[in-house]
């Protein structure tokens, strides 16, 4: 089995704080991305203790609960069949968005029922549309994107694929923008489901590189266009290169807490007879 593999001959104590500090630093930084408020040092106090912080909107708590347990949820798809199934998709989109909207048009664990899009600025600061799928090509769109998954899951994957299966699944997922909110949280989690499977943690996206992910995002969606179910999930792949070699800079600080535990344990086994 190789999930979890970056996990072998660690003792008990090393893996479950490997485990908290890579669900803590995935959890501040995507939280983050989207507007949180909370540090680092705040995220992980509040998903450990329990507790709120002072002065912090309850809305940035929520979320990074919210987001500790749909981390659990991607483990519990690893160990149950290795992907994601279209309810799976719909449980975690309800685990990121806790804030409960009785609204018909904000559907939380379904797919959007209005258009949906933000404002880009191009390279040549150009001020532009970018549309997302429109409503009535999502599941149809959205069923070529588990088929990707699906594929990637089932491949024997090196680390150069794995990362561009992320990047991949990564960019296809947000092209769509199949819910109403919390894309770019989901992406970043169910991305990572090819890469968890191969054996190797988390490629978790910097909040300091915000500014950069978004511009590399736009300026793909804005030159292959609005996606329309039949067509490539991602045209024009070649256009992917700078986007892939982004993710696999940020595939840094999670494989630096592996080798920090990993060296831990070392110093550890240098002191054990027969070790």
């Amino acid at each position: 089995m190789k999930r979890f593999s970056f996990l072998q001959n660690l003792d008990a104590d090393l893996k479950q704080s490997l485990m908290i500090q890579l669900r803590n630093l995935w959890t501040h930084t995507s939280t983050a991305l989207e507007g949180n408020t909370l540090s680092l040092g705040e995220t992980a106090f509040v998903i450990e203790e329990g507790l709120t912080v002072s002065g912090k909107p309850l809305k940035d708590h929520e979320e990074v609960v919210g987001h500790a347990q749909a981390i659990e949820l991607i483990y519990s798809y690893l160990d149950r069949h290795g992907g994601i199934t279209k309810e799976e998709l719909f449980e975690l989109h309800k685990a990121i968005q806790t804030e409960r909207i009785s609204d018909i048009y904000k559907p939380v664990g379904n797919w959007k029922v209005e258009p949906n899009g933000t404002t880009a600025i191009t390279d040549d600061q150009q001020q532009i549309f970018l549309e997302y799928a429109a409503p009535n090509n999502v599941p149809a769109l959205m069923q070529a994107w588990f088929d990707l998954l699906d594929r990637y899951c089932k491949a024997d994957l090196d680390k150069d694929k794995a990362l561009n299966a992320y990047a991949e699944l990564h960019i296809s997922f947000v092209r769509i923008h199949p819910f109403f909110d919390g894309n770019g949280r989901i992406a970043r989690l169910v991305a990572n489901l090819p890469v968890l499977k191969t054996g190797l943690p988390p490629i978790i996206i910097p909040t300091e590189k915000r500014r950069e992910y978004i511009r590399l995002l736009s300026k793909y969606e804005l030159a292959v266009g609005q996606p329309v179910a039949g067509e490539a999930l991602l045209p024009q792949k070649e256009r992917l290169e700078d986007f892939i070699k982004f993710c696999g800079s940020s595939w840094k600080p999670s494989l630096e807490i592996v080798e920090a535990i990993a060296d831990k344990q070392a110093m550890r086994n240098q002191f054990r007879p027969g070790v």
